[in-house]
């Protein structure tokens, strides 16, 4: 079949629509059956894109002289709208829209433009080749600039076939599905998300200690925030005990200081460096059955805020300082004394007297003992809160932020303090105070030939303590440290393949979270065995730079970040959406994402502050969520606006229930990235409320083979879990009329109608109590009629209100096959109340007779 793009006298076009123009001479395309005419990926997936390679191709580009980064036009296009995925800093990415090629930000992972001209839309997705990866820039005069870079001044090329993937489609989400799939089969580096089996902990609820401790975490204090949930009726299933929990050193000057003492250590940076697999003292010391006993040691909550409001407070004023180097401000003397001031503030705090512990002298007679350390006190969790399927520990890629000690007499690995280079596309986008401590210190990086042993021997400890997965934080810091270890791209395939080793030996595969790694080197070449990864920046639960809209403005950032992400990182890893706290201003605001997000749900409350009337309408009594079976994605309508600082658009996402489709509608204006600023910034005049529509067609339900006839459904009954509110809808139905308050939120779920004999319309909505109410039903089947009439046999998940849609008043309704009491209105709304099934799982069944 003839390709749909043409390259010809400086223009890409797709079925004759001009799509790039002013392209120069010596870029040149390729159609995908042309270069791609076998493959080693699984039959089914080269049969799947064989059949679609006629739209798609690759772009590339020649030059006279080779280099390590090669820069050149693609062209450039105006007056098309277009969305983008760009990284506003080294870890982070997010959307971007505009009307032209100018508009486009620097570090852009891809773009999609609409083509109403044929009801469709085209990618252009910069991915890897050989050693070099690449990104779009701004060019002058508008022009697209495709950046190819390899990371080392010693990897050099000068042209390149295949640095760019361009694709059409008539759905944006297939079009997503397909080019990936392509690049997938093309590069044979990473498989796609359906190749892979996901984590126990996706249909689960947890806990993690990030917000709740930062590096105060103890175990004392993990014990009782274990326990408030167990007391408050939502029991954790899986715990994630972040940063701070390892044995570190840090440098200062010619001498290495004990970390151990975590708050002081990680304030002093990314400095702070892994000197051991074995956990801290605080952990290390802790021996088993002491907090099984009535005498348990109690939790002091309020010297954890003041650690970590100390340690902030350090950290900002640090960050102050490297802004006024990066401004070249000279006199720094007022900002050194005051961090030397607070430095010892807080060793005060901590009782430690940093600067004459040593490490080395430390008494090790513990790792020697039984019934002490991390194991024990994982074991002592598990005795008691019998739940707890599973424990996961945080990391860094490289060990710790600044990697492993090179003076670590406890670890056998050849490791070296490298210094960072920073790609001049990236130095364009926004300070990163913690990248800038990377540039000022380095890391310790383990030799690429030694990294497999090193993390198989990490997480081999790890296991044997009980820890049943990792979360793996600052990972696009390998990007910085390629010059001596063939690039960028060949030091992370030494790292990823590492990793995805040790996963497999130790974590059934697939215990990890990705964090920090926004950027397309991971998901091309991180991805083969890791199946869940963070989509979003961190969740963000005070105000960290004084604007005007306060803790709230950076709420809805988060979603968009989280929203738009998905629609690429989708196709290779689960997206995940981050911990929220459950008593935050804006609580309920993330609850309502989390509840349709299809990963996931986990908070990071602080020890005693719980909101869980709210944590119960996310989590079943026996810890699992009631998960949509997509993940979210914003509808078509929202794809080409800002729906952060336009001052007008709501966020709409959408995903999918067994029996039903939901859409939420956020309104997250009054934040966004400032181009000029170049940082994410308050926009207060746009923290207003904001109006739009739903109507079921923007459920996408044909991306789920399961849900297609859904999608075909003649009425559906729509349910407001705000407003608590039944409509109906069909498909010539106007759109529902909606206005959304700052940070507010309303969650339609459309469940089709089923006409059953005798004129009776049936829909199970489910538990109204529940955010995602429709993820609550598990099982609808309709046994026709007989005789004695219609019968519709129903299994729900869950205690609370059950909410069905019956247009005539059944005859009885059968609670576990005895007669219930219901409720039944003229409008069709019927509810009765559910008590949790201990026996059955928390399932109850069902049978209405008419």
């Amino acid at each position: 079949m003839k390709n749909l793009f043409t390259l010809s006298d400086g223009e890409l076009s797709v079925n004759q629509v001009n799509i790039l123009h002013d392209i120069p001479d010596n870029v040149a395309f390729s159609s995908f059956s042309s270069l791609c005419q076998a493959s080693s990926a699984p039959p089914s997936l080269y049969q799947r894109v064989k059949s679609q390679s006629h739209k798609g191709g690759f772009l590339g580009f020649t030059k006279a002289e080779a280099s390590e980064r090669l820069t050149n036009s693609f062209g450039k296009f105006n007056g098309r709208k277009f969305l983008s995925i760009f990284r506003f800093k080294s870890w982070w990415s997010t959307m971007w829209v505009g009307n032209s090629s100018s508009d486009l930000q620097m570090e852009t992972q891809w773009i999609l433009l609409d083509v109403p001209e044929l009801s469709s839309y085209v990618l252009i997705l910069p991915i890897i080749e050989g050693k070099f990866r690449s990104a779009i820039h701004p060019g002058s005069d508008g022009h697209i600039m495709i950046s190819a870079e390899s990371g080392s001044s010693k990897v050099r090329a000068s042209s390149f076939n295949t640095i760019a993937y361009v694709h059409v489609s008539d759905s944006p989400y297939t079009l997503m599905k397909e080019a990936y799939c392509s690049v997938r089969v093309h590069l044979n580096t990473f498989r796609l998300l359906e190749e892979k089996t996901l984590p126990s902990i996706i249909d689960k609820f947890g806990w993690c200690t990030w917000d709740a401790f930062h590096f105060t975490v103890e175990p004392v204090g993990v014990w009782h925030g274990v326990k408030d949930f167990a007391e408050g009726g939502v029991p954790l299933r899986f715990l994630i005990i972040d940063d701070g929990w390892q044995r570190t050193k840090f440098d200062d000057g010619n001498r290495v200081r004990d970390g151990r003492n975590t708050v002081l250590g990680r304030a002093e940076g990314v400095a702070t460096r892994l000197s051991m697999f074995q956990e801290h003292d605080k952990f290390r010391k802790y021996k088993g059955g002491t907090l099984l006993g009535p005498n348990a040691p109690s939790y002091d909550a309020k010297m954890a805020d003041v650690l970590k409001a100390k340690a902030l407070e350090l950290e900002q004023v640090q960050t102050a300082c490297e802004k006024a180097m990066q401004s070249d401000i000279i006199n720094l003397s007022d900002f050194d004394s005051r961090i030397e001031e607070l430095k010892k503030e807080l060793s005060s705090i901590e009782e430690v007297d940093a600067s004459t512990v040593d490490n080395e002298r430390c008494n090790n007679s513990c790792y020697n003992s039984e019934n002490v350390g991390l194991k024990d006190f994982i074991k002592d969790l598990r005795k008691r809160f019998t739940g707890l399927d599973d424990v996961y520990v945080w990391q860094a890629l490289f060990g710790a932020w600044g990697g492993v000690s090179p003076d670590s007499i406890h670890l056998s690995f050849d490791s070296t303090i490298v210094s960072a280079r920073v790609s001049p596309g990236l130095a364009g986008t926004m300070f990163d105070g913690a990248l800038a401590k990377c540039l000022k210190y380095g890391v310790g990086l383990v030799r690429p030939d030694q990294v497999a042993e090193f993390y198989n021997s990490m997480h081999s400890y790890l296991a044997s303590a009980g820890v049943t997965g990792v979360k793996v934080d600052v990972i696009h810091i390998i990007e910085f440290f390629g010059e001596a270890y063939g690039g960028r791209v060949e030091l992370a395939k030494a790292y990823y393949e590492g990793l995805s080793g040790s996963l497999q030996k130790n974590f059934k595969g697939n215990g990890l979270i990705s964090s920090m790694q926004h950027c397309n080197d991971f998901f091309f070449l991180g991805t083969w065995q890791i199946s869940l990864g963070r989509v979003g920046d961190d969740f963000w639960f005070r105000d960290p730079n004084g604007d005007p809209t306060g803790v709230y403005w950076l709420q809805g950032v988060h979603m968009i970040h989280c929203a738009y992400n998905s629609m690429w990182m989708g196709q290779t890893v689960q997206p995940d959406w981050d911990m929220f706290k459950s008593d935050h201003a804006c609580a309920e605001f993330h609850a309502g994402s989390r509840a349709i997000c299809g990963g996931p749900i986990y908070v990071s409350d602080s020890v005693g502050c719980h909101n869980f009337d709210l944590i119960k309408k996310l989590v079943f009594p026996d810890g699992t969520i009631p998960r949509c079976q997509h993940f979210a994605l914003p509808t078509r309508d929202c794809l080409f606006k800002n729906p952060l600082s336009d001052g007008e658009t709501i966020l709409k996402i959408w995903n999918i229930n067994k029996y039903g489709g939901v859409v939420g509608t956020f309104n997250c204006q009054g934040a966004g990235w400032d181009p000029k600023e170049r940082r994410i910034r308050g926009y207060p005049e746009c923290y207003k409320p904001a109006s739009g529509t739903v109507h079921a067609c923007d459920i996408e339900w044909q991306q789920k083979k399961e849900a297609k006839d859904m999608g075909k459904a003649e009425e559906y009954a729509v349910y407001l879990s705000q407003e608590q509110e039944l409509l109906l809808m069909n498909p010539n139905s106007d759109a529902i009329e909606v206005t959304i308050q700052p940070s507010s939120f309303e969650i339609f779920s459309f469940v089709p109608i089923t006409e059953l004999g005798y004129g009776i319309k049936f829909a199970a909505i489910g538990l109204a109590n529940m955010l995602n109410c429709g993820g609550t039903v598990h099982e609808i089947i309709e046994h026709g009629g007989n005789q004695d009439g219609e019968l519709v046999t129903v299994k729900v998940k869950g205690a609370g209100k059950l909410l069905v849609y019956s247009s005539q008043k059944p005859k009885m309704v059968l609670l576990n096959g005895a007669d219930k009491k219901f409720e039944w209105g003229s409008n069709g709304e019927l509810t009765l109340d559910l008590a949790w099934e201990e026996g059955n799982g928390g399932v109850s069944d069902l049978a209405f007779a008419y």
